[in-house]
């Protein structure tokens, strides 16, 4: 008897928090209408630029591309490093070209997702700025 209140009141309580948070609030429009949510001076004030929203997702994804490309190398040189100690044992030399093989298909995976991001970034960024077309490279 005891728990079914409690469990009447905590579903009663969750129901309220999320019509609160559901409920958007409404700010008056303060008449600069670039600056609408008060956020330029945030963005200025952090340090965080002014790039568009798409080039720093672009960057984003670079550097972790980038990030992985070295991931991908080091385990090609860590395949070296077995075939290097393997003295000849066929099941350590095997293990140590099997190293070598994934690390070489996971760097053309990577190249190949680096080159089609860049691609797919480049005509996206293109197109969506008032001159259309292929940013010029200034």
């Amino acid at each position: 008897m005891f728990s079914k209140k409690i469990n009447i009141v905590l579903s009663i309580s969750l129901l309220a928090m999320m019509l609160f948070a559901v409920a958007v609030p409404v700010y008056a429009a303060t008449g600069d209408a670039d600056d609408l949510y008060g956020l330029e001076g945030i963005g200025t004030d952090s340090g965080l630029g002014q790039k568009d929203l798409k080039e720093t997702v672009g960057s984003l994804i670079k550097v972790a591309l980038g990030f992985l490309g070295v991931i991908a190398i080091i385990i090609v040189l860590v395949g070296g490093f077995k075939y290097m100690i393997a003295g000849g044992s066929e099941d350590k030399v095997k293990e140590a070209k099997q190293w070598i093989i994934s690390g070489v298909i996971g760097l053309a995976i990577i190249l190949a997702a680096y080159a089609i991001t860049s691609f797919v970034l480049t005509e996206l960024i293109g197109a969506t700025t008032e001159g259309g077309g292929t940013p010029s490279a200034d």
